[in-house]
């Protein structure tokens, strides 16, 4: 594993206490209001004209939720996340045509709101454990692309 014995406690002890609905949500909703552009990869989903609209829309909120339940599945497998996202890059690279640039974007946003989620447990410590974890999904995603 590329995490120390400390780093996957620290993960695996605040990843515990997330609500993978809410924050999944909160995290896509947030890539997409920031981010305005990216929508685009998210059209079939309905109407995104405003910020509320991106807030209030069901599908981004169940697609969040089954995105964050992806990343939560680095959790579980610390020793082979490359392995685990392999099927997933494919699918990214091949189908969605999604720039793999957004991996790197949207784990910076998973971070931000984990911290506003948990500020008592989001420790510096547990910050830079989730930041290296976020690095290697987003490089497991990308493998396909080079």
């Amino acid at each position: 594993s590329p995490f120390s014995a400390h780093e996957e406690k620290l993960i695996l002890d605040l990843w515990a206490k997330v609500n993978v609905a809410a924050c999944g949500g909160d995290a896509l909703s947030r890539l997409l209001i920031i981010y305005p552009w990216k929508r685009r990869y998210f059209e079939h989903f309905g109407k995104m004209a405003t910020d509320q609209d991106v807030l209030h829309n069901e599908k981004i909120q169940e697609h969040g939720k089954k995105v964050l339940a992806s990343f939560g599945e680095a959790v579980k497998h610390l020793d082979n996340i490359q392995g685990h996202f392999a099927h997933l890059s494919k699918l990214h690279y091949e189908k969605f045509h999604v720039d793999c640039e957004n991996f790197k974007l949207l784990g910076n946003i998973i971070i931000v709101v984990l911290g506003m989620h948990h500020p008592k447990e989001f420790t510096m410590e547990t910050h830079a454990a989730f930041q290296k974890l976020a690095r290697h999904v987003a490089a497991a995603l990308s493998v396909e692309y080079y």
